[in-house]
């Protein structure tokens, strides 16, 4: 059912930077149609807090996606391999890698802008405090904008009618966590809505230790802000 509205298409994952990019494309005027995935993740507690993110920022919908990649594996994230707890390492790419995760991702979140009459996607991939993922990175993004505008009816027909393609949204890309920290206080957020940690306790609390929480920590500390993340 396509709207007239100005609509976008937010990634949810119901982490800190996928709260403040909802939040900022809430504050640029658009209506929030929140598209969270759930590809039975380790961290699956992270889909309740998506679903407190878009409840609380009145999203005109919140679909979450069932995507089962465990069936894929290759990812601490989706298989039986050790999240590392010896701090963030630079080196490579961590193994909490998921395969083409946001590539998957975002096409999804395209076929639901294209369904909607959406034009503008939205996701919280930093190119800074990232860990290290491959698909966080300025160069993919624009070249998923360059895909999604040849790969779809939509792009094809408004290229040949002078219409808006698909934009993709990456307002965090060069921040750091610290600065990101700032923006959800900025927002009013309450940042404890949000879950990052990739290897909860049994009791849903954080590891403390996963790359996730460290950068967090870090996040929050760096911008003088207190951590409302409850640390096991």
């Amino acid at each position: 059912m396509p709207s007239t509205a100005k609509s976008a298409i937010v990634l949810l994952s119901g982490g800190l930077d996928s709260m403040v990019v909802a939040a900022l494309a809430r504050e640029a005027g658009y209506a929030v149609h929140a598209l969270t995935i759930d590809y039975n993740q380790r961290h699956r507690v992270e889909l309740e807090s998506a679903a407190r993110i878009a409840a609380h920022l009145g999203a005109a919908e919140h679909i979450v996606l069932p995507l089962d990649l465990t069936r894929f594996g290759g990812s601490a994230l989706t298989s039986d391999i050790a999240v590392p707890k010896h701090g963030v390492d630079e080196s490579g790419i961590p193994v909490t890698y998921v395969p083409a995760r946001n590539t998957i991702f975002l096409s999804l979140c395209l076929g639901l802008a294209e369904a909607r009459g959406a034009h503008d996607l939205f996701i919280g991939v930093n190119a800074l405090d990232y860990s290290g993922y491959p698909d966080c990175r300025p160069e993919f993004i624009a070249a998923f904008e360059t895909m999604a505008n040849l790969a779809t009816k939509a792009g094809v027909e408004g290229a040949q009618s002078g219409v808006k393609g698909f934009t993709i949204h990456t307002p965090l890309q060069h921040m750091t966590k610290a600065e990101i920290a700032r923006e959800a206080h900025r927002l009013g957020l309450d940042a404890g809505m949000s879950w990052s940690c990739y290897d909860p306790t049994p009791d849903n609390k954080a590891c403390g230790q996963c790359d996730a929480c460290r950068l967090r920590a870090k996040g929050f500390a760096d911008a003088g802000l207190p951590d409302p993340t409850i640390y096991a």
